[in-house]
Order: structure tokens, then sequence, then C-alpha cells
């Protein structure tokens, strides 16, 4: 079996429970991206046109900072990478980690969490932040709701 990184972001903790739980089920270590500069509540606030995460998400250029570059991409073949669904696609500090590391060769199967909308059209959004040869898969919107056999059922079947 190949070894696998499950990497997520998480603004409100509801994305890092997710993540957790699923990395506890399939067995894989796990890395948190975390932005330079922490989220707030009025940096998430959408329905303020001027907050931090609507700024973000209306310039498709956008590239928050990150924290650190400690994650170990080249020891994983496989990458479980989940993010909260934001204005129907990845926020885009998913695109910063993206480029900041060299995934050649490497899947990378994309979960999220959202309060209601699927991944749209996520993971060819993603596909330009990567190298051609990079496998990104749509996986799937995991909620809170899945028990650790599931999530370890819907892992065996992208893994």
């Amino acid at each position: 079996m190949s070894k696998t990184l499950v990497a997520y972001f998480s603004a409100s903790g509801k994305t890092a429970r997710v993540a957790k739980e699923l990395a506890q089920a399939v067995r894989a270590d796990i890395y948190e991206i975390k932005p330079a500069v922490p989220y707030t509540k009025a940096d998430l606030n959408w329905m303020d046109k001027k907050s931090r995460s609507s700024v973000e998400m209306n310039d498709k250029s956008s590239r928050p900072t990150l924290a650190d570059h400690d994650a170990d991409i080249v020891a994983y073949d496989t990458i479980l990478l989940g993010f909260p669904i934001w204005w129907y696609v990845a926020p885009t500090i998913i695109n910063s980690f993206l480029e900041s590391y060299d995934f050649s060769g490497k899947k990378i199967v994309l979960f999220a969490t959202s309060g209601g909308s699927g991944f749209g059209k996520t993971a060819a959004g993603l596909k330009s932040s990567v190298a051609a040869d990079t496998v990104i898969a749509e996986g799937k919107v995991l909620n809170g709701r899945q028990t650790a056999e599931s999530l370890k059922a819907w892992a065996e079947t992208v893994l």
C-alpha cells in the first residue's frame, strides 16, 4: 500500500475534525495547512464584500501566505487534501499549498466540508497549481456524519 498523507486547511475547525478522523481511520499521517496570518471571524464573514475571505475569493490570483512549508510531500504517494468549500471552490490558500511543493507523479484526492454545495469545478480549478503529471481526483464532501468504518471504506476506494 502506498504511503498516504491527509493534508487539510480548516478555518473554523469542522474540516480539522473530519481530517483527523479520516487520518485515524486510514492510519495516515496528517498535516495542517495554516495561513501565516490566521483567519478571524470577521475575515470569514462572506456577507462582507471587504472581508479577507471575500477579497481573496474574488481574486483568483490571490495566494495567501502559508505559515510554514514543513510538509514532507516527497515521502508520500497519495495526498488526501481537505478544505471547506468557499464560493463553490477551494479557498485560494489551497492553491498556495499546491504551488509550494512538487506534486509530480502524486495522486491527490480531494475531500471537503460544505454547508450545502458540492465540489463544482474545484478539481479542474486546482489542476493549474500542480505539475501536469499530478492526478487530482474529486473525492467526497464529508461533513462529519461519517463513522470511522465509512471513512475507511471510502478511502479504500480512492487510495
